[in-house]
């Protein structure tokens, strides 16, 4: 697959609502001629800091090395749970402020690039109470330095992904993250095996897993340097500046207006809170396997290169047929995967299982991403997002809470169970409830 896109056909012409006036037309076809002119250049840069940015962040985010740090700090299934919901909690208190900082921008790169750098501090804060604290302080900043992990990622992710689409076409979106993916998975997988083998296992100056997220940091900030080559087009219009509350206020009266869009926030919410079984997959390994550097190592690069593989595999799907049928095979690769962990005892069958699961979690990731850009106008694409991300990003928080809270009294069975179960919720309201939002014609 090439890096970059191909010279734009002509027949690529922005979309044009009826209402709109013939200085408003003009306006958006010269907008749309912009966003074409820089295509390349933009989606080069755009590859470039997923690449770098995403095989970084998914050593702290894939559900394995941070999973099996907090246990090594606590020896407590509970904070485990407790931990990882303190990253989701940051993300959700934080994604509707990211709205609010956006919509009204005609340009959103420059405070992008500044919360970028916020949310790369806490994996150098990280890192570094790894190496300078006791267990005992070095688990409590941790939860700390996760959660601001979180506050930041939550503004970000509204932020990027309203720049993506401002910058590359949708026809080009499906390919873009997928090969995207796929490449930060390579590299991801990598970066994951010696991290496990040859950072953790030889507890690499001192502590394995601080080297491990130091070299997180170092990758992530490479990759959003990788940014500032973006030229970023000023839209015709943009929304007027609000303030928070007033822009939640106004929350109810979108999704009454769009009933599909409020069945698709929840069946999002459902398959997040179905993520109660991830801090737990690498846990439930271990009893059956051991919890070696090597095991882990090789479990996450299972787990990163199937997200890796099966990106190319989504984004292309999802150009060519839309979202909604990523999001729902990718669903059920995740349901039944979290089922047959229970069935396997060998590293060999474990990593397969593994494999299942970083290819759904990855096709749910790329589908939810996508296709919220679709759902109507630009005008209103931060709040969508955000939105999104905040149902996500709360279900995310307490997943890990009630997880650890049913793998303490029930055991493991219950904890995939219930996940499986969720998982199946969701795929059945996009099933049956929620149309393929592409045909719809409204988005840019």
């Amino acid at each position: 697959m090439e890096a970059t896109p191909p010279n734009p056909p002509a027949t690529h012409a922005p979309t044009l609502l009826p209402e709109w006036s013939e200085a408003r037309r003009a306006a958006e076809a010269q907008y749309h001629a912009e966003v074409e002119q820089n295509l390349k250049r933009n989606f080069a840069a755009n590859l470039a800091h997923g690449l770098l940015g995403q095989t970084g962040f998914r050593l702290v985010t894939a559900p394995t090395f941070v999973p099996a740090y907090i246990f090594l700090l606590s020896g407590s299934e509970f904070m485990v749970g407790f931990a990882l919901a303190s990253q989701w909690l940051g993300n959700a208190l934080s994604s509707l402020l990211g709205a609010t900082m956006a919509e009204h921008r005609k340009r959103v790169l420059p405070v992008g690039l500044m919360i970028g750098w916020g949310m790369r501090l806490g994996v150098l804060g990280l890192a570094l109470s790894g190496y300078f604290m006791p267990p005992k302080w070095a688990l409590v900043f941790a939860c700390v330095f996760l959660m601001c992990f979180g506050l930041f990622n939550g503004i970000q992710a509204v932020i990027f992904n309203t720049l993506m689409a401002k910058v590359i076409p949708l026809r080009l979106r499906g390919r873009l993250t997928g090969f995207r993916n796929f490449a930060a998975g390579l590299t991801a997988s990598g970066v994951a095996y010696i991290g496990g083998k040859y950072f953790v296992e030889a507890h690499a100056f001192g502590n394995g897993y601080a080297t491990t997220f130091l070299a997180a940091f170092i990758l992530t900030s490479i990759g959003l340097s990788m940014l500032m080559l973006v030229r970023e087009p000023e839209p015709p219009e943009v929304r007027p500046r609000t303030n928070v509350m007033r822009r939640l206020r106004q929350i109810p009266d979108l999704l009454r207006n769009d009933k599909e869009l409020a069945r698709f926030y929840l069946a999002t919410a459902a398959a997040s809170l179905g993520t109660l079984a991830v801090p737990f997959y690498i846990l439930y390994a271990a009893k059956s396997i051991g919890l070696t550097g090597t095991n882990l190592g090789v479990l996450s690069t299972a787990f990163l290169l199937a997200q890796t593989g099966t990106n190319l595999i989504w984004g292309s799907i999802a150009d060519k047929m839309g979202n909604r049928i990523v999001f729902l095979a990718a669903i059920g690769v995740w349901a039944l995967s979290t089922l047959m962990l229970l069935e396997v005892h060998s590293l060999l069958m474990l990593a397969v299982v593994f494999a299942g699961l970083g290819a759904g979690q990855g096709g749910f990731q790329n589908s939810t991403q996508n296709i919220i850009l679709e759902f109507g106008t630009r005008e209103d694409l931060p709040m969508r997002i955000a939105m999104m991300n905040t149902g996500i990003a709360f279900m995310n928080a307490l997943g890990p809470l009630l997880g650890g809270l049913i793998a303490h009294t029930l055991g493991f069975t219950a904890v995939f169970s219930i996940s499986a179960l969720m998982l199946a919720v969701s795929f059945a309201t996009v099933l049956f409830t929620v149309k393929e939002p592409r045909a719809r014609g409204l988005f840019h």
